[in-house]
């Protein structure tokens, strides 16, 4: 038997619902997330936090469900390389370190990246709908993805400005 349906449900499902709880818990705390967001270097910090919360939560639901998954799966590799850079790099590796190091979100991109050039399976509205990607096409969306982000990032991150959160 073959069980690579079930091992891509189970990665796409877990993933989703980290992003998926992530962003709502960013949408619940828009205003502390912006602040957050403000002091490790975001311009327009509360837009900033707008828009991962909502980003978050639609990678989460086009994981789980299987649907527009190469592009859901992209944009969580994304967010955790953003996260990454901004944030957790500095702080090295483990996670229990002093500001969390990068163990978590390098492991999440590394398998939202799988799942993207993988694609979402059997088990997916991306099968049942007839929307899966050849495998050159999800290479390419995932390369755009990312270079979308760091586009988004040089035009919205100034790291200058962490220098005041202390630490």
């Amino acid at each position: 038997m073959d069980y690579s349906d079930l091992a891509l449900l189970m990665l796409r499902g877990w993933v989703g619902l980290v992003m998926l709880v992530h962003g709502a818990n960013h949408a619940r705390t828009l205003e502390g997330t912006g602040r957050w967001l403000g002091r490790v270097g975001w311009r327009a910090p509360r837009f900033q936090a707008w828009l991962l919360s909502v980003i978050e939560i639609a990678i989460g639901l086009g994981m789980i469900l299987g649907l527009m998954t190469t592009p859901a799966a992209a944009g969580a590799v994304a967010i955790m390389l953003v996260a990454f850079l901004t944030e957790h790099l500095r702080n090295g590796f483990f996670i229990f370190n002093k500001g969390q190091g990068y163990e978590y979100v390098i492991t999440l991109a590394v398998a939202g990246a799988s799942v993207a050039l993988i694609g979402a399976g059997g088990w997916s509205l991306d099968l049942a709908l007839g929307v899966d990607l050849s495998s050159a096409n999800r290479a390419q969306v995932l390369l755009a993805v990312i270079g979308l982000s760091a586009v988004h990032l040089a035009a919205s991150w100034r790291p200058a400005r962490i220098a005041t959160r202390g630490g």
